[in-house]
């Protein structure tokens, strides 16, 4: 539909900025409308809100957030998914960092119809709206559908209200450079492209990362660093020549070092998206650019590969040099005294934009010399300096960002500008208002290490009292300072009152203006919930262990406005927005799996190879793809998780441990919940003790199963030829003899007061990609020894290592297996008493010495025989009940194997 079909007669323009009427950028109050009394919008109407106005449009970059598909009756929802948008965008370097390089504004007008046009998530069908944004040009559009783009008439209603509704306002044409526009489609569906005007979706969990994707593109000309075209198709192999994009290579760290190329003053370094930077090494990261081999980028992730991430130090370093340069001007702004000549008595001004977190550095020079302690004053006063007509004066402006390496750009007229006078005719004398020029904003709280600014005039015979004051008090040493360094001063703890006053020197008693701002000295918080654990481990940190998979939901929190961002990290790999989980409903928990969740043909929240997010043809990958083969994260993983806050605050971070193990809980048959007297015994089923008391032992016979949780056993465990044995956050006060399962071995957070012997169990795997494991055994106390013989495959702890009081023998011990050894265990055994006479202990010893003797000489078959002898011997003194029986078991397990070493 054409604009003047959408856009009635009666378009209104609201605008709510106290800056343009009074040339304070940084508050932003109502000052003109023609919006009825009630300022109900309606279709048609235009509304332009300036969100942040940080200074004159033609020295900032703008951006210009339209809705489209949002009804007059939806306006409300629109301003939220613009004020979630953006507070993510600033919570993301460099924009957090470069806020006050943008101005922003929201253009409210309202759609006939809601949602967006060929949706595959919500009708597919065609709508009524004023941009009309699409997913296709013909409904229906295909499931992987993400491209969303103006249709028919759609961008010719955009550049109007551009042309005429924005430009006004901005002063500067609507197609100038440094102008960029971003439109919102109500939709929850995933979507958007780039370019100077991009597109996203204002309702999909992801759309605020869409965003800043594109804005990488549009902004910063960073390309893409997909494996593929089409997604779940791997792209082909790159050429044999080294691509043009600059954070894409085919050369190796050594290459690029030797060649001072691309990104080689970063490699090493830890990425802030995750992982080591690296080049096209054994270890690097290959694929990108859209191609799935020959081919690698400088970092495992990052936001040009999967949105979540950060933009890596490569990345960030050109949108820094970018905001910096305000995109294609290739210039940093900068306002001054004019260059030309300058009175030996006046006073020289640079007016300097401001970085938040960083101060932009100002040298004085005469003649060449530096000029000593000026601490970075935005002024000069030339009557305290002695200086001669015919002397030059220059002003060195430079951004040092620790975000920028490349000489070219900190040097360069990006991140450097000199302004130079010569000391002869002086300046003409101008009056002034005594009134601030600009400033910090003020529409919301300053961060606690937050450089705070203002501006004032700067006429050429004096400087401008400054008074700045915290909570009422004057803070003397930032005296007629144009900036106040918050990270340097003690802050009390929450909110303060931070104020400054501008005053004429020649006029004490004159006219002056003040301006107030709140600093937010208090931390956001994400508070976690966690979906039930199947145990919780002991120790200085919470760890917990799930099967399978757990959901993790935050609920940033902070005592200021605004929407506060939630982030997590897994396994200290880059910092991850928290939005929820891929194309599900607001409050939907992340959920983290062995090898994650395929949405769409990407895959969130993976644990295994690769990392948290991954293209979901990667989980296929065998030895001979690119990185190997991928392996399901069955482990011990970090979670952590913070805020950050609407000013920029960024919370500490807390953090957790969570093992994830493969199988699952036992499903019961029945159920035993009341205390038991006497021997339990399992014949057949699947049965469950949960929150009992066994007074007596428990036994396991052929081909039944149990699931023991929250019990004490006071008695023995005997399983033999079980299907399934799962003991979880359990008490065993005898031994636990677990012998020939032929299922499932899973025993969790359990307490044995005995030995736990664990012998020829066989454990089906529960995930053949993960392939064969043992026995599970994740963080256990086994106060006694630790016996392990002839099972399917070494016992697992999947990282959660179970502690000993004693010692471990057999397949869990490292010690070869031998007479000596076999020796050792009984003496160590007689200490712990399990041998009824010292004569037992010394006709054992006597025979393992005669094996040990002849093992030594290579007389193997002695040696079998006198082993033969050993077991006849201690299966008699077994029977006498002068060996007890946990002691019985280790040893002719020992002597077993030491049987089939010898045969050998």
């Amino acid at each position: 539909m054409a604009l003047k079909n959408q856009i009635s007669q009666k378009a209104f323009f609201v605008l709510l900025l106290t800056a343009v009427l009074i040339l304070v950028f940084g508050n932003i109050t109502e000052a003109n409308s023609t919006v009825d009394e009630e300022g109900e919008l309606e279709v048609g109407d235009v509304n332009v809100v300036p969100l942040q106005i940080t200074g004159p449009a033609e020295d900032r970059l703008n951006l210009i957030i339209f809705g489209d598909g949002y009804t007059a009756e939806e306006m409300d929802k629109y301003r939220e998914h613009v004020d979630r948008n953006q507070n993510v965008q600033w919570s993301v370097e460099p924009f957090r960092s470069y806020r006050n390089y943008f101005n922003v504004y929201m253009v409210e007008t309202p759609s006939k119809d809601s949602g967006i046009s060929c949706d595959p998530e919500d009708g597919n069908e065609r709508r009524d709206t004023v941009f009309n944004l699409q997913y296709a040009n013909q409904c229906p559009a295909d499931d992987l559908a993400r491209g969303v783009t103006f249709g028919s008439g759609g961008a010719q209603a955009r550049n109007e209200i551009m042309q005429d509704y924005v430009a006004p306002l901005l002063e500067i044409p609507a197609n100038s450079q440094n102008v960029q526009t971003l439109t919102l489609g109500n939709t929850d569906t995933y979507g958007g492209i780039g370019g100077t005007h991009a597109t996203t979706t204002g309702g999909s969990p992801q759309g605020p990362l869409v965003s800043l994707h594109e804005l990488g593109h549009s902004l910063g000309d960073i390309a893409d660093e997909y494996p593929y075209y089409d997604r779940g198709v791997p792209g082909e192999a790159h050429p044999d020549q080294e691509p043009n994009s600059f954070h894409h290579t085919r050369m190796t760290s050594e290459e690029m070092m030797e060649n001072q190329a691309k990104w080689w003053r970063w490699l090493g370094e830890e990425s802030e998206a995750g992982g080591i930077i690296r080049a096209a090494d054994p270890d690097g990261y290959e694929s990108g650019q859209y191609y799935n081999s020959n081919v690698w980028r400088p970092s495992q992730h990052s936001m040009m590969r999967h949105t979540g991430f950060y933009f890596d130090q490569i990345a960030r370093e050109q949108m820094t040099q970018r905001i910096t340069g305000m995109r294609n001007t290739g210039q940093m702004p900068l306002t001054s005294t004019p260059q030309g000549e300058i009175g030996a008595d006046e006073v020289l001004a640079v007016n300097t934009i401001y970085p938040r977190f960083h101060l932009i550095e100002v040298t004085w020079e005469i003649n060449g010399e530096v000029v000593s302690d000026t601490n970075d004053s935005r002024h000069l006063e030339l009557s305290k300096l002695d200086v001669q007509v015919g002397d030059t004066v220059k002003a060195i402006v430079q951004d040092k960002t620790e975000f920028v390496r490349h000489p070219n750009y900190l040097d360069g007229p990006r991140m450097t500008q000199i302004r130079e006078w010569t000391i002869g005719e002086p300046q003409e004398l101008t009056e002034v208002d005594i009134a601030f020029t600009n400033h910090s904003a003020t529409a919301y709280a300053l961060a606690f290490n937050e450089i705070a600014f203002v501006e004032t005039p700067n006429p050429t015979d004096r400087i401008l009292n400054v008074t700045w004051q915290l909570n009422g008090n004057v803070i003397e040493d930032a005296e007629n300072s144009r900036f106040l360094d918050l990270s340097k001063i003690s802050l009390p703890a929450g909110a303060s009152e931070l104020s400054a006053t501008v005053t004429d020197p020649n006029n004490p008693d004159s006219a002056l203006e003040t301006v107030s701002w709140t600093v937010d000295n208090g931390l956001p918080t994400a508070p976690k919930e966690l979906s039930e654990a199947v145990a919780t481990l002991s120790g200085g940190i919470e760890h917990y262990v799930y099967f399978n998979e757990f959901e993790m939901k935050l609920n940033p929190e902070d005592d200021q406005p605004g929407y506060v961002v939630g982030e997590l990290r897994l396994n200290k790999d880059g910092w991850y927005n928290y939005y929820g989980f891929p194309d599900q409903p607001e409050g939907t928990p992340f959920k983290f799996s062995h090898s994650g969740t395929d949405v769409k043909e990407l895959t969130y929240g993976n644990l295994g190879t690769g990392g948290l997010s991954i293209v979901t043809f990667e989980r296929t990958f065998t030895e001979e793809d690119r990185g190997g083969k991928f392996i399901p994260g069955f482990n011990t993983h970090l979670i952590e998780h913070r805020a950050i806050d609407a000013t920029g605050n960024i919370g500490n971070a807390e953090e957790f441990k969570a093992t994830v193990i493969p199988g699952e809980k036992l499903t019961c048959s029945h159920s035993v919940t009341e205390d038991y007297e006497g021997d339990l015994v399992v014949t057949e089923g699947q049965i469950c003790l949960e929150n009992i008391e066994v007074f007596g032992d428990v036994i396991i016979e052929n081909g039944a199963s149990i699931l023991i949780s929250n019990s004490t056993i006071n008695g023995d465990i005997k399983s033999e030829k079980a299907e399934s044995i799962q003991l979880i956050e359990s008490v065993v006060n005898g031994q636990s003899y677990i012998f020939e399962t032929t299922k499932d071995t899973t025993l969790v957070a359990n307490t044995f007061n005995g030995w736990l012997i664990l012998n020829k169990n066989n454990q089906l795997s529960a995930n053949e990609q993960y392939g064969d494991y043992g026995p599970v055994l994740v963080g256990n106390s086994i106060n006694g020894v630790l016996g392990c013989y002839g099972n399917s495959s070494s016992i697992t702890d999947f990282g959660a290592p179970n502690s000993l009081s004693l010692f471990n023998i057999g397949d869990c011990s490292d010690a070869d297996i031998s007479g000596a050894t076999i020796k050792q265990y009984v003496e160590q055994f007689d200490e712990l008493g399990t041998f009824e006479t010292e004569v037992t202990k010394r006709s054992l010893i006597s025979h393992l010495t005669s094996i040990e003797t002849f093992e030594q000489s290579g007389a193997y078959d002695k040696a079998l025989k006198h082993l033969e002898g050993f077991e006849i011997l201690l299966n008699q003194l077994y029977k006498q009940g002068l060996v007890v029986e946990k002691a019985y078991v280790v040893l002719i397990n020992e002597a077993q194997q030491l049987y089939e070493e010898l045969e050998k």
